[in-house]
């Protein structure tokens, strides 16, 4: 089984929509409420699955709409995608301040383990809302940093920040995450373990995963760091 050794991994940085909360389904419906009726006449509906996860998914909000309408050829006006981003928004704060917010099962126990076994960790995400997110999911004491996306930088850029507020070293840190932008953000950035969580069969691999898994369940965790 494949495994976080805390015997060179000192710190491990969670992207949460997806990996920690099962959110992504969330984003995407709403990006499919906001971004249908914009699509009408011009071109096929989003696709919740191969739209998101090949253009939006990793991105901030923006920039997540901006790369989605210039896969179908549309070149939006700057109101056109504000508006289309402040309509999505509306629909995923409705839908978690109606339904709450769920973990998964697998991540939580992880959590515990690393914690347990003297890692620290972070949440980061390129929403805005992953505070929001983290605290309703009843999470926020398992973090030691949690990082939102900004409309001003590149959303894999939180990973980068998560490490910064750890104070860990890059390559004393794994990286857990489920998008392309933000495991090929990793790759580049010198981080000592990059583990793809991958539900859809995404080439994460070329992108500079160490390892694929389908579930967190499949990810072990081993030795102690050391004080």
């Amino acid at each position: 089984m494949p495994a976080i050794d805390l015997s060179g991994i000192r710190a491990v940085v969670f992207d949460t929509d997806g990996v920690v909360t099962d959110t992504a389904r969330v984003h995407a419906a709403a990006w499919k409420s906001a971004l249908d009726p914009f699509l009408r006449g011009r071109s096929a509906p989003f696709d919740v699955r191969e739209d998101y996860l090949c253009h939006v998914d990793g991105r901030t909000r923006l920039d997540g709409a901006r790369t989605f309408l210039a896969s179908r050829g549309l070149d939006p006006s700057e109101e056109e995608v504000a508006a289309l981003g402040e309509a999505k928004d509306r629909v995923f704060l409705a839908q978690i301040e109606r339904y709450g917010v769920a973990a998964f099962p697998a991540a939580v126990r992880l959590l515990h383990e690393l914690r347990h076994r003297g890692s620290r960790t972070a949440a980061v995400s390129a929403s805005t809302h992953c505070h929001r997110v983290v605290t309703a999911a009843g999470l926020m004491h398992l973090f030691d940093v949690v990082v939102a996306g900004r409309h001003d930088q590149p959303g894999p850029a939180s990973f980068e920040e998560g490490a910064r507020l750890l104070d860990v070293p890059p390559a004393e840190i794994a990286v857990v995450g489920d998008t392309l932008p933000g495991i090929e953000a990793a790759g580049q950035g010198g981080f000592g373990l990059i583990v793809a969580v991958d539900r859809a069969g995404l080439a994460f691999k070329e992108l500079g995963a160490h390892v694929v898994i389908s579930d967190l369940s499949e990810l072990d965790v081993t030795g102690r760091v050391r004080l």
